[in-house]
């Protein structure tokens, strides 16, 4: 898939918190877990969603990890919630505290204008 991010207008951070099903998994269990029955559902349900996945526990208790899901536009977005909702992934493995869904740089398309709050140091 194309990494132009463009191409991918809709983002969604979706803050979550472990739940004690998937802490008491050992790492390998957590990893086949996720493998086998949350990764088949998405790539069979959606087209085009990519993401990225950061650990935050050891800054915050409320949320301990952030998904960041870029989709191609909002019905691929629903899709994959739909598809997240039909695994152990949501409530069981994880509790979603919170989903913030977003265009990157929508005020700059809305007025066709340079992206000025995007910054590059």
């Amino acid at each position: 898939m194309s990494t132009d991010p463009t191409d991918y207008p809709v983002t969604a951070f979706m803050l979550v918190k472990t739940n004690p099903e998937w802490l008491a998994m050992t790492v390998a269990e957590r990893v086949r877990a996720f493998t086998t029955d949350v990764v088949p559902v998405i790539e069979s349900r959606t087209r085009g969603v990519r993401s990225r996945f950061y650990d935050t526990e050891f800054y915050s208790a409320r949320v301990t990890d952030v998904w960041v899901w870029e989709a191609v536009d909002h019905d691929a977005y629903r899709l994959l919630i739909d598809a997240l909702r039909e695994t152990p992934f949501w409530d069981r493995y994880f509790a979603v505290v919170e989903l913030l869904v977003g265009v990157e740089n929508g005020y700059a398309r809305t007025y066709e204008l340079a992206p000025a709050a995007t910054l590059a140091t």
